[in-house]
């Protein structure tokens, strides 16, 4: 009997040098996706997509999260069947010096959170 061949899952995450300042900055105009970026930044640690305080439906969450990975601001990947997510900020840093940072620190102060030392 032979089994089922199976290949890891794998997300599509776009280089550094594909990020456009235009899609960075359009990825993080939506309140949504910038609640986003302040969990991320506040936890210190990738979170599964379901794990996040989002007040949209899942289908919506998923195309903020997909906005998000296609303007480098996220990066994606399968931790067995959990899509996890991380922010780019130190990749976005070569590009863009700075810029990760204060978007960072302008949604957390947004979203009354607070960023755990890093």
């Amino acid at each position: 009997m032979t089994r089922p061949k199976t290949t890891a899952r794998t997300v599509d995450n776009p280089s550094v040098a594909e990020v456009t300042l235009q899609q960075l900055l359009e990825a993080v105009a939506d309140p949504v996706r910038r609640s986003v970026i302040a969990q991320l930044a506040t936890a210190g640690h990738d979170i599964s997509c379901g794990a996040f305080d989002l007040s949209v439906s899942r289908s919506t969450a998923t195309h903020h999260f997909n906005v998000l990975r296609e303007a480098g601001v996220i990066r994606q990947h399968y931790q067995g069947t959990t899509k996890m997510n991380s922010l780019r900020s130190d990749d976005l840093d070569g590009r863009f010096p700075g810029l990760m940072r204060a978007i960072i620190e302008s949604c957390v102060r947004e979203t009354g959170q607070i960023a755990e030392a890093r």
